[in-house]
C-alpha cells in the first residue's frame, strides 16, 4: 500500500483535500494527521477499522481510544451530565492539548447505551466512563467537522516509541501501512496531551503532558461569592453555611473543599477593609455548628467579580453594583433567595440574626441542591 502524503498550508487549507480525508476515514481507511501536540491516526470507531489499528501500533484490543470532537460543544453527544468541574476544564482548556476522561453514572451510561450505536458504544465507553480530547488545530478541526461518524486518533507511533511530531516520523514509522498523511508541518507543543480524570471525587493526572497538574488545578476551580452591603453579617454568614453544605455534599471535611478546588467568597458594596464578622452573625453561626470567627471584610471589586463562576447577592443594591462594576457578569449573578430579598439584620437583636441565618441556610440548601458536582 502507498500512503498518499497532502501538504497542507494551515493558514489556508483546501477543503477539497480534508473532505477527501475524511471520506476515507469514514470508508474504514487511516489517515495520519497533525494536531497541536503530536500527529494522530484518525480511525472511524467501528471493529474492522480498530483492529486494524491495534495490530499497526502493535496495541492491546482490551485498551479503549479516546474519542476526538471538532468543538467543544459535541461533548455533549456523549457526556449527558458534566459536573461544574469538567465544565469548567471545556471553557477553559478546550480547544486545546487535554482529554479528559469522564466518569459517568450509571444512568447516564445506560442513556448512551440506548442513543449510539453497539459497536461505537462498547467501543468508546468503559467502566462508565469515557475518554474526550478537542484538537486546538485548524486541520484536525476540520478533519473532524468533515467526517460523519465517530472518531478515535491515538498518537501516530508504534507502541513503546515516540509520537510523531513532524510528518517525516510519520513516513519513518507507517510509510505504505495506512492510507493518507495530512502533512501540516510540525506540531507547536511536540508533547503529548495532558490526560484527566474528573469525577465527583476530584481531578486526577493520568498522564502528564502539556498542562501540569498545578495548572489544571487552577482552570478547574470553581469560585463562589457571595455579596451583601458591608460584609460583616449576611454574606460571611452565607459563606460558613455554604461550605457546611457543599462539603456534605461532596463528603469530603469543610477544610477540604479548597484542594479540591473550591472556593468561597464574599464581599460588601461598601468600602470596608478588615472588619470582623459581627458578634451577632458569629453567633446565629456558631449554633449551626459553623465557626466565622476568622472572616475579615472585603470591598467588592471588579476582579473579584469576573473571578467567580457564580454570584449571589442579598438584595437588588448588590446585584445593580456589580452589573455596573462589569456588566459582563450580569448572567452569573443571582439573588441568593431567588425572587426574595434578605433583609439585612445590622443593629437589631439576636433573634433577627438568627432569622437571618435560618433564611440564609434555606435559600443556601436550594442552591446547593441545583449544583452538578
Amino acid at each position: 500500500m502507498q500512503m498518499k502524503v497532502v501538504k497542507l498550508n494551515p493558514k489556508k487549507i483546501d477543503s477539497a483535500k480534508i473532505k477527501e480525508a475524511a471520506a476515507l476515514v469514514d470508508s474504514g481507511g487511516l489517515v495520519a494527521f497533525p494536531t497541536e501536540t503530536v500527529y494522530g491516526i484518525a480511525s472511524r470507531v467501528e471493529t474492522t477499522s480498530l483492529a486494524r489499528l491495534n495490530n499497526l501500533k502493535g496495541r492491546n484490543p482490551e485498551k479503549h481510544y479516546t474519542l476526538h470532537i471538532s468543538k467543544k460543544s459535541d461533548v455533549r453527544k456523549y457526556v449527558p451530565t458534566a459536573g461544574l468541574k469538567a465544565k469548567k476544564l471545556i471553557d477553559k482548556a478546550w480547544p486545546g492539548p487535554l482529554t479528559i476522561v469522564f466518569e459517568l453514572d450509571q444512568k447516564d451510561t445506560d442513556k448512551q447505551q440506548k442513543k449510539l450505536e453497539k459497536e461505537v458504544f462498547e467501543n468508546l465507553y468503559k467502566d462508565n466512563s469515557i475518554g474526550i480530547r478537542c484538537p486546538d488545530n485548524a486541520i484536525a478541526s476540520m478533519l473532524l467537522q468533515e467526517t460523519s461518524n465517530p472518531v478515535v486518533a491515538p498518537s501516530a507511533n508504534i507502541t513503546g516509541q515516540r509520537p510523531a511530531t513532524e510528518p517525516q516520523e510519520v513516513l519513518a514509522q507507517f510509510s505504505g501501512q495506512i492510507q493518507m498523511l495530512l502533512d501540516g508541518g510540525p506540531c507547536k507543543y511536540k508533547k503529548s496531551s495532558t490526560i484527566v480524570k474528573i469525577g465527583k471525587k476530584g481531578l486526577g493526572i493520568l498522564r502528564p503532558g502539556v498542562y501540569s497538574q498545578a495548572e489544571l488545578q487552577t482552570l478547574s476551580e470553581i469560585k463562589f461569592l457571595f455579596v451583601c452591603t458591608g460584609n460583616i453579617c449576611r454574606s460571611p454568614m452565607a459563606v460558613g453555611i455554604l461550605r457546611k453544605y457543599l462539603a456534605k455534599k461532596l463528603k469530603c471535611k469543610v477544610d477540604q473543599l479548597e484542594k479540591m478546588g473550591y472556593k468561597v467568597y464574599s464581599a460588601g458594596i461598601l468600602e470596608m477593609d478588615g472588619s470582623p464578622a459581627s458578634e451577632k452573625a458569629i453567633a446565629a453561626c456558631a449554633d449551626k455548628g459553623i465557626d466565622i470567627k476568622a472572616h475579615k471584610s472585603q470591598a467588592l471589586s471588579q476582579q473579584l467579580i469576573e473571578e467567580s463562576d457564580f454570584i449571589y447577592v442579598m438584595g437588588k443594591a448588590h446585584y445593580e453594583r456589580i452589573v455596573a462594576l462589569s456588566p459582563k457578569s450580569a448572567k452569573r449573578c443571582l439573588l441568593l433567595a431567588e425572587n426574595e430579598e434578605i433583609p439585612d439584620p445590622i443593629g437589631q437583636s439576636q433573634e433577627c440574626y438568627n432569622n437571618c441565618a435560618e433564611q440564609i441556610e434555606k435559600a443556601v440548601k436550594k442552591r446547593i441542591s441545583e449544583l452538578i458536582l
